[in-house]
């Protein structure tokens, strides 16, 4: 009996050993190497996690960044320009130019040109909205107004215009996440190229109702009558389903198209006042 306590730690000191030798050539086995650069470029990023490169966060985003040959489709677009360089140190590789970009609202129904013909009384979230009838207008295409976009910006970048029942979105906080694209189940967020001076021209509608229908809708509903589409020399604009769109990165702000919009359903925002036309003076001479 004096025997038993000893052996009794023996053994198990033994099983203990030998399953420590097992867990240690398992994990052994199973390492899985981390690159140690990971924890440099994430502590670069600007730990926003906001999903705006693609990636569920900035811990993702890093792991790509180090693992990826070059920076082609790669972008914070809340870093932006800075932050990829200093990646690009980082790693040795070459930074990609990406042109900044900025969310825009392709909406323009403000109660004035589209006036409410319904109440909706239910919960006010513009996804739930949307799945149970057309709005309380009678443009199907058009904004909600339950602000389920600025929700959804960590950047405090937009705010709800109570006047017009529209977002607005200030272009200075603007980081070009794209989580209001995301949530607007209208789709009538865009990202588009950022201007100089924050300039902008496009055409503000997401209406593919013929020209009838959407103009009855809505007082500035694109017609798709096509007089922006004949007049733009340089190929920006294209008219499809119904409904004009402004190429940003073939535009050149040469403006002819919204002078020639009768609906007024192009905007331009931050341009210089435009020169009065100068009438020629005729004269008329007695024989």
């Amino acid at each position: 009996m004096s025997l038993t306590v000893p052996v009794t730690i023996l053994t198990l000191s033994l099983l203990a050993l030998i399953f420590a030798l097992i867990l240690y050539f398992v994990a052994q086995k199973f390492r899985i190497y981390e690159d140690p650069r990971i924890d440099e470029v994430q502590a670069a990023l600007p730990a926003a996690n906001c999903g705006g490169c693609g990636f569920a966060g900035c811990r993702n985003f890093a792991e790509a960044l180090v693992k990826a040959e070059t920076f082609e489709g790669l972008n914070c677009p809340v870093g932006g320009a800075t932050v990829m360089g200093e990646v690009a140190k980082i790693l040795g590789k070459e930074a990609v130019a990406v042109e900044p970009l900025v969310a825009v609202l392709m909406c323009n129904g403000s109660p004035e040109f589209r006036p409410h013909t319904s109440k909706y009384d239910g919960v006010p979230d513009c996804r739930m909205a949307h799945s149970l009838y057309l709005g309380e207008t009678d443009c199907s295409y058009g904004c909600l107004d339950y602000g389920d976009c600025v929700r959804a910006c960590a950047f405090d970048a937009m705010y709800m215009n109570p006047a017009t029942g529209l977002p607005v979105i200030i272009d200075d906080k603007c980081v070009a996440c794209g989580a209001c694209v995301k949530a607007c189940p209208r789709h009538l967020l865009e990202l588009r190229k950022k201007a100089k001076k924050d300039r902008k021209l496009y055409v503000a509608c997401s209406n593919c109702d013929k020209g009838g229908p959407a103009r009855r809708a809505c007082k500035v509903a694109c017609i798709a009558c096509s007089k922006c589409f004949n007049v733009c020399e340089f190929g920006a604009i294209t008219i499809e389903n119904n409904l004009a769109y402004i190429d940003a990165f073939k535009c050149t702000f040469c403006r002819k198209c919204v002078t020639e919009c009768p609906t007024f359903s192009i905007l331009e925002f931050n341009f210089p006042p435009r020169k009065p036309k100068i009438k020629e003076q005729v004269e008329t001479k007695t024989v």
